[in-house]
């Protein structure tokens, strides 16, 4: 199995390659680049200078010199063939170098990493509540299937799962955030203006403010995906026969429901673990937009608006990379739950 997994971390690479350079060229191809905005600059500076008003465009009448556009183009590297600019992007990425920022101009780690902790946060707290929820109310549902308790809870769950977690974010922010009527908490951001005038439990207050909110849209997307997968894995566990024979054995439930059946139910849960870790480094690009919160999400979104490609394919790659790497912990945690699971 050891063979199994090296190969598969092994496939990473060219997996990476092949999707970078799908988006590498996609982005090449995409009008307003940074040398059409330094154009764009340019003929704005010249309409400017001889006293004209009005809308200014990349297709102004305004000519540009041609040694002029031949250092913008060398500046940012598009004096080269396609495929040579991705190569040496490739290069630099294979030595830790994302390259810099057109639009911040600083490196593109830099960037990342000032955002990355805000993401890490929000992704964390998100995950582990979702599973502190969902996983203990999938039993109780699974327990009390065909109840009252369990239609009811269906219908909140599955109501819930129809509403984006943007969309649900955007609803409490008009009725629970600042200016509404209630008025309880911010309308976004990770902090106060006045953040760092706060005392120290002043200051922890203030970011758990700032986090009820968010949090709840982050968990609202994969609420009722969770409760329900939990709920049948442990429905289809409780009808095995060994389950009968615990049952017939005179063991109480908590011990059946703990102790033999709630772990071979885990195997459903297990698969789908691996895959939140993107999500939790990543963040979700709408749910930071709605709040305003400055995490890889909003900077992957601005970085889109602003054609600033370097940071753009450095959360490609990051994103990516996770993704790719959260199947293998799934599978590897697919086989630590169920020993009976081999792969060859």
């Amino acid at each position: 199995m050891a063979w199994y997994f090296t190969k598969r971390l092994l496939l990473i690479i060219p997996t990476l390659a092949g999707i970078t350079l799908v988006s590498f060229l996609i982005l090449q191809f995409v009008p307003g680049g940074p040398v059409d905005m330094e154009i764009m600059k340019y003929r704005m500076g010249s309409q400017s200078g001889t006293g004209e008003t009005g809308s200014v465009s990349a297709n102004s009448s305004v000519n540009i010199p041609e040694s002029a556009l031949k250092e913008i183009k060398e500046f940012y590297g598009f004096d080269k063939p396609l495929l040579t600019r991705y190569g040496i992007w490739l290069e630099g990425i294979a030595t830790g170098n994302l390259g810099k920022s057109t639009f911040y101009s600083e490196p593109v780690t830099r960037v990342i990493a000032d955002r990355f902790p805000v993401s890490i946060y929000f992704g964390i707290i998100g995950f582990l509540l979702t599973y502190l929820v969902c996983v203990p109310l999938g039993i109780m549902k699974a327990v009390k299937n065909g109840s009252k308790f369990d239609f009811i809870s269906s219908f909140l769950v599955f109501a819930g799962y129809s509403i984006p977690g943007w969309a649900f974010g955007a609803l409490i922010i008009v009725l629970l955030g600042g200016g509404s009527f209630l008025d309880i908490f911010p309308l976004g951001g990770f902090v106060s203006p006045d953040y760092d005038n706060l005392s120290f439990a002043g200051k922890i207050i203030d970011v758990i403010y700032h986090t009820i909110l968010p949090v709840s849209a982050y968990m609202i997307s994969g609420f009722a995906t969770l409760t329900i997968l939990t709920k049948n894995s442990l429905i289809e566990v409780l009808s095995q026969d060994y389950i009968k024979t615990a049952y017939a054995k005179g063991l109480s439930d908590r011990r059946v429901i703990i102790k033999h059946a709630f772990r071979n139910s885990l195997i459903p849960l297990a698969t789908g673990f691996g895959h939140f870790l993107s999500v939790i480094l990543t963040g979700s690009i709408l749910i930071e937009k709605v709040f305003n919160i400055p995490g890889l999400g909003m900077l992957a979104f601005d970085s889109i608006l602003n054609r600033d490609y370097p940071v753009s394919m450095g959360i490609l790659v990051i994103s990516s990379f996770l993704m790719l790497a959260g199947n293998i912990i799934s599978d590897i945690l697919y086989a630590a739950v169920d020993p009976r699971i081999r792969f060859k």
